[in-house]
């Protein structure tokens, strides 16, 4: 899906344009229905582990299952990463196969079938929580603590794909981020299920030694949440002086690039992107652009570790 977010998703409360979307919200309110009656497959004797969200984008999924396969590969040798095939979403294909050993399919069904063909004993999707058709041992939101729920509305009056109260039947929540009313968040998200447990995540960025904070720069981006990348730039002292923003897995066409070039030359500046974003530029619009890389660290990764092993032992 190719789209920039409209703004009034991400007001503090709905506005007259969600009221008047409420209508079309109607069948992605009959499949959470649906999800209620979820059939409980049978033990394959493969675990399934599920990193989602409730908020469309810009959440940190896929960092957070690279994070959990770097983790859990220590405890369980034969660990895979799967993905529901999406044409629109090569980039964060090409890194989970870069960094993980991924699985990818049209139907996550046959996702899981190939991962017990190929003697894998767990596999940790990259979404999924909202497949009526497939059941999972472990399932964990992703929130942006910024974004949080946005409006608190049902795409495509808002930006959720489910509504909050949906956090009773899941097992954890990582939350991205720190603001000032993140404790408030924490309470409510406890409130709706007492039972959850609730992990911090933040980005750290790996590379910085190649940025230099005397030199100014142009970045660009077609992510879910494209203020991260200037927010850790600037918070690292990175002069950033130009920022282009895309719509989310934007696929770049040449002029798109030589116009981010001509920007750069006229302000004296280099460029900086992100790795989802660079994978997807040819080795020719790759020249003279430079990404962030980032890895996303959990705040108590022990506990984390604790509660996974349990749960996924208590299963199998």
């Amino acid at each position: 899906m190719k789209f920039k977010k409209p703004k009034f998703w991400d007001f503090d409360k709905p506005n007259l344009l969600s009221y008047l979307l409420l209508p079309f919200t109607l069948p992605i309110r009959f499949n959470n229905l649906l999800l209620n009656y979820k059939i409980k497959s049978k033990n394959t004797g493969i675990k399934k582990v599920c990193i989602g969200n409730i908020y469309l984008g810009g959440t940190g999924k896929t960092p957070s299952v690279i994070k959990l396969f770097n983790i859990l590969e220590k405890f369980y040798p034969n660990v895979c990463t799967g993905k529901k095939f999406y044409s629109s979403q090569i980039d964060e294909q090409i890194i989970l196969k870069k960094k993980t050993h991924l699985i990818c399919h049209k139907s996550r069904e046959k996702v899981i079938k190939n991962a017990q063909d190929s003697k894998f004993e767990m596999i940790i999707f990259d979404d999924g929580l909202q497949d009526k058709n497939v059941s999972y041992d472990l399932e964990i939101v992703c929130f942006d603590s910024e974004n949080w729920v946005g409006n608190g509305y049902i795409l495509p009056s808002g930006p959720l794909r489910e509504k909050i109260e949906s956090l009773k039947k899941y097992d954890a929540v990582f939350l991205k981020g720190e603001n000032t009313d993140i404790i408030k968040k924490i309470s409510l998200i406890k409130k709706i299920n007492p039972k959850i447990e609730i992990f911090q995540t933040y980005y750290k960025p790996s590379n910085l030694s190649k940025f230099n904070p005397k030199n100014k720069y142009v970045i660009f981006s077609g992510i879910g949440n494209p203020k991260d990348l200037k927010k850790i730039l600037l918070g690292n002292n990175i002069n950033v002086v130009e920022e282009i923003i895309f719509p989310d897995h934007y696929t770049y066409k040449n002029e798109d690039i030589d116009k981010i070039k001509v920007v750069a030359k006229n302000l004296n500046a280099r460029i900086i992107t992100t790795e989802k974003d660079y994978v997807k530029l040819s080795e020719q619009n790759r020249i003279d652009i430079n990404y962030l890389e980032i890895d996303l660290k959990i705040k108590d990764e022990e506990k984390l570790i604790n509660f996974i092993r349990s749960k996924l032992d208590e299963k199998h």
